[in-house]
């Protein structure tokens, strides 16, 4: 497979975009781990999610 005279340029594109990709990956997974943790230590402290149960369909309050 011929690149032509540009291959260097080529390569160092693919490897940054390929390194980017993964940082985010790694970004969203040990932000996902790290918001799990905070809300079990928030409900191990007694604080549950909650949701309006006394609402129109229109989002008011009744």
């Amino acid at each position: 497979m011929d690149l032509g005279p540009h291959w260097a340029f080529i390569i160092w594109a693919y490897g940054l975009a390929a390194a980017v990709i993964v940082t985010l990956i790694a970004w969203v997974v040990l932000d996902h781990k790290a918001q799990h943790k905070t809300l079990a230590e928030l409900e191990a402290r007694g604080l549950r999610r909650r949701s309006r149960r006394d609402t129109k369909p229109d989002g008011q309050l009744s």
